[in-house]
């Protein structure tokens, strides 16, 4: 029988191995990897909170999480490929002309 602790171990672990990526490494496709990891832990504590709920609220705004993640990634995807573009560069600490 799958329990609630099942659901917080996991989505706990997902969310402390994305924010270990968003802060150790410095590549950008890295960095949005362990955002989309960190975006996915919330969405599995979320669905395991919905399971002893009757209505599916907490699954349906798991649902929108996933859409606006969807979104966030091709956004965020879109704005890497430019910065690579003009830089030749995919570190995040590289571009010195975007500080203000």
């Amino acid at each position: 029988m799958i329990t609630l602790q099942h659901f917080l171990i996991i989505g706990i672990s997902l969310f402390s191995i994305g924010l270990t990526t968003v802060i150790i490494k410095k590549n950008a496709i890295l960095v949005l990897l362990g955002i989309e990891l960190m975006l996915n832990g919330a969405n599995v504590n979320l669905i395991g909170f919905s399971t002893n709920d009757p209505q599916i609220q907490g699954q349906i705004f798991s649902l929108f999480v996933i859409v606006v993640a969807a979104a966030e990634a091709v956004v965020a995807l879109a704005i890497v490929v430019r910065v690579y573009q003009y830089f030749n560069t995919s570190n995040v600490d590289e571009p010195k002309e975007l500080k203000g």
